[in-house]
């Protein structure tokens, strides 16, 4: 599980673009940084919520999807790496998740917010409910 903990942890870093020459490109890749930040929503709604639990397999295949398409559209191993990495992109991607979650009403700082739209989540089998189960 701590492993799991880290893997979306880390997955979760990236979000938007990067000025660094190795992975440069990989902040204009939409659809994948938009998947970083479901993991890190899932992730914060988990651990805030005492209700959901995180299905940490299904959070780490689709992190490792991720991973591959990157890898598909010509980043190595070693890009991906540093660009998640990155302790920027990590704060680019909670600034991204927290606007997500203001969009959906809720408040990375209201535990109970981050319940109710964690229950809806998983109600409305959107990505985000997809790596969360109630208790």
């Amino acid at each position: 599980m701590a492993r799991m903990i880290q893997a979306m942890s880390i997955a979760a870093v990236a979000a938007l673009a990067s000025t660094s020459p190795g992975w440069a490109g990989m902040g204009e890749e939409a659809d994948i940084n938009q998947g970083l930040v479901y993991i890190a929503a899932a992730d914060k709604i988990r651990r805030e919520c005492s209700s959901i639990n995180g299905r940490m397999l299904k959070a780490q295949r689709y992190a490792n999807a991720l991973r591959s398409i990157a890898r598909d559209r010509g980043y190595s191993d070693e890009e991906i790496d540093a660009y998640l990495d990155s302790k920027e992109e990590r704060a680019k991607v909670r600034a991204q998740r927290n606007v997500y979650f203001e969009s959906q009403g809720a408040s990375n700082l209201d535990p109970a917010s981050l319940c109710t739209l964690g229950h809806a989540e998983i109600a409305g089998k959107t990505q985000v409910g997809y790596m969360l189960r109630a208790k």
